[in-house]
């Protein structure tokens, strides 16, 4: 489907992003997942893309402009290599970035920001907790002052990239219930009173660490506040937009992924005396899956028009999250029965996709929370 907004530049970029992929990760990536882990290497590699600097001054080692088309095409792109727990493990950084190079002191942005865009080292968001990740205005991790000082305690979970990761981005309470006493801390790996521990036995993403993080009177100096105390809420809010596009176009990627493997293997498969793309059901199906990712995309281009001219549609990226996961769930299921018992076995795309289809549903607001989160947009 031809994109309206597409020009020379978005063009390159994307053929870079394309030609990265298919020489750096998709060779590798069953490797990669069998073994529930990927080199370092990559993420250096990736840095040196500049996928990490979209919206970040140049002094902090950022690309000096934003792209909402660019972002998306990063998702997409990668989104194609068939295990986006490469994607996940990559880009578990970029969620954290914002909050970072708007909120945090200048001497943390001059010591951090270079070296996680670059790659060299990683950070994560850390808001979800045990008791729930969507309702932000329940937190239960508490930061109490003490002098020059904040002890935090609490759990946090789900947090990508955390067993990596050197730096954190965690919200915690430090006043009333509800929206108006959240504030957000800068933690570093090492501070006094952390800990991690892996999260196993997952049903996708095994090549990307996801972790549970432990603060146990964990001290951090006051000037590791982020922005107001007790104003952190609407900068958590804020930043799941912008995600929330991007697993919009990790999601479509991951579609046209379905699409173009079920067409080589139908085309390839023969039954009943003639190859499987011949069948009608079968054409169907294509033509059904088809359909769906052209009107995502359409819906995604529009969005990163409206994020690029300086509007927030949080109602549309919002409606844009759910119809695109549902979606991706329709194409993966139908490219598991063109596939068959083939898509059944490990080690193709089709069956990766099939088991993460759920994760994107899930992660950044699942698809019952976006749907009344559109709602309330909608001033209903």
């Amino acid at each position: 489907m031809k994109n309206p907004f597409e020009n020379e530049q978005r063009a390159a970029f994307r053929e870079t992003l394309r030609n990265f992929v298919d020489v750096e990760i998709r060779p590798h990536v069953n490797e990669w997942d069998e073994a529930g882990d990927f080199p370092w290497e990559l993420h250096e590699k990736t840095g040196a893309l500049g996928v990490f600097g979209f919206g970040i001054d140049e002094k902090y080692g950022g690309l000096g402009f934003d792209d909402c088309f660019m972002r998306a095409a990063y998702g997409e792109e990668f989104a194609k290599c068939g295990a986006t727990g490469v994607f996940a493990g990559l880009s578990g950084r970029t969620i954290s970035l914002d909050p970072i190079a708007r909120l945090a002191s200048e001497d943390i942005k001059r010591r951090v920001l270079p070296e996680v865009i670059a790659g060299r080292k990683g950070s994560s968001l850390a808001i979800t907790e045990p008791s729930g990740g969507s309702d932000v205005a329940n937190l239960k991790t508490r930061a109490a002052r003490d002098g020059n000082h904040f002890i935090i305690n609490g759990t946090k979970t789900f947090i990508t990239g955390g067993m990596e990761s050197d730096y954190f981005v965690v919200g915690a309470r430090t006043g009333g219930e509800g929206v108006a006493g959240i504030s957000l801390f800068f933690v570093e790996a090492d501070a006094p009173g952390f800990s991690r521990t892996a999260i196993e036995r997952k049903m996708g993403w095994w090549c990307s660490s996801q972790a549970a993080l432990h603060f146990d009177d964990c001290r951090v100096p006051a000037e590791c506040l982020m922005g107001e105390e007790d104003r952190g809420f609407i900068a958590i809010m804020e930043n799941f937009n912008l995600e929330r596009v991007g697993a919009v176009a990790v999601a479509l990627g991951m579609m046209k992924v379905c699409l173009d493997d079920s067409i080589a293997w139908a085309r390839e498969r023969e039954t009943f005396g003639q190859p499987l793309i011949g069948h009608q059901v079968i054409r169907h199906k294509i033509a059904d899956m088809s359909a769906r990712i052209d009107v995502t995309e359409a819906y995604l281009n529009q969005i990163c028009w409206q994020v690029n001219e300086g509007d927030m549609p949080v109602a549309e990226i919002c409606k844009a999250k759910f119809f695109a996961t549902k979606a991706l769930e329709f194409c993966a299921s139908e490219a598991m029965q063109i596939f068959g018992g083939a898509g059944y076995l490990r080690g193709n795309s089709v069956e990766r996709i099939y088991r993460e289809v759920k994760v994107i549903a899930i992660g950044g607001g699942s698809e019952e929370i976006m749907r009344d989160l559109a709602v309330r947009q909608m001033g209903l």
